[in-house]
């Protein structure tokens, strides 16, 4: 008989149950629709119940014997061992964005975050890092707050933008 727990049905499972909960906690959002007809709802509802379907497929398919494929394609090292210094570092830095976000503001923090990941991950350039990550920042707060009429914290920057 097959063993039938592996890990691919832990992440399959992991998967279906992140979804799950997005939907789940999506549904107590309240706004109006903004301009563009798309409220706040809208994308994280698609997303969650991108991640339930595919969840359901992956939950099928290790049920049915699927078995993950070693990575063949990425020039990965998959005998390698883990990088604990760039995983801890990029784990601080969601960490410090999210501790951070409300006495910042989304601008300031995101801008932050962009940058610290891309340092991290070893941008080359940290002068173009940090204006690619200022002109992120903003545009993400100006998609958010005015296009979808998502309410986001601003900050020091409150009545500038």
């Amino acid at each position: 008989m097959a063993r039938w727990w592996r890990p691919e049905l832990g992440l399959a499972l992991v998967v279906l149950l992140l979804g799950v909960l997005v939907v789940v906690g999506t549904l107590d959002v309240s706004a109006a629709a903004s301009q563009l007809g798309l409220g706040p709802r809208f994308f994280p509802m698609l997303v969650g119940g991108a991640m339930v379907l595919i969840g359901l497929f992956y939950v099928a398919d290790v049920l049915r014997g699927g078995r993950a494929d070693p990575e063949e394609s990425e020039d990965v090292d998959a005998d390698a061992p883990t990088d604990w210094r760039t995983l801890s570092l990029v784990s601080g830095v969601f960490l410090a964005f999210a501790a951070l976000l409300d006495l910042l503001g989304w601008i300031i923090g995101a801008s932050l975050l962009f940058f610290g990941l891309a340092v991290v991950l070893g941008a080359g350039h940290r002068l173009r890092a940090a204006g690619i990550a200022v002109v992120m920042g903003v545009v993400t707060y100006l998609l958010f707050v005015k296009g979808l009429g998502v309410s986001l914290p601003a900050g020091p920057l409150e009545g500038l933008i």
